[in-house]
């Protein structure tokens, strides 16, 4: 195989024994991009990821909170499903014992 290599495949992978890259006659000289100082730049970027590391922790805060609140109307409503249950049943039970007391007075 003769073929030369290419881009996403190269004649060989090792750098030393790769053809150095040389500039197109189309890119104008000095087109190249200056070198930017970093050095506050690291501590911006552990700020950043200590700030990124809580947002997790705060989701989660919320979501609990949220799972509570939820939790707490849930329970609510069965209190009052409850109360509405036990009070039918306390009319049903009232009737009743109406209804033999009249039993017996009529008798």
């Amino acid at each position: 195989m003769n073929a030369r290599g290419t881009i996403d495949r190269p004649l060989t992978h090792d750098p030393q024994k790769q053809a150095p890259m040389t500039s197109s006659p189309s890119e104008p000289q000095g087109s190249t991009t200056t070198v930017f100082n970093t050095k506050g730049a690291h501590e911006a970027r552990q700020n950043r990821t200590r700030e990124m590391q809580l947002i997790p922790e705060a989701l989660a805060r919320a979501h609990m909170e949220e799972r509570l609140r939820d939790a707490a109307a849930g329970r609510q409503a069965t209190h009052v499903l409850m109360a509405r249950r036990m009070q039918r049943r306390a009319e049903r039970v009232s009737k009743r014992a109406r209804r033999a007391l009249a039993m017996a007075v009529m008798q």
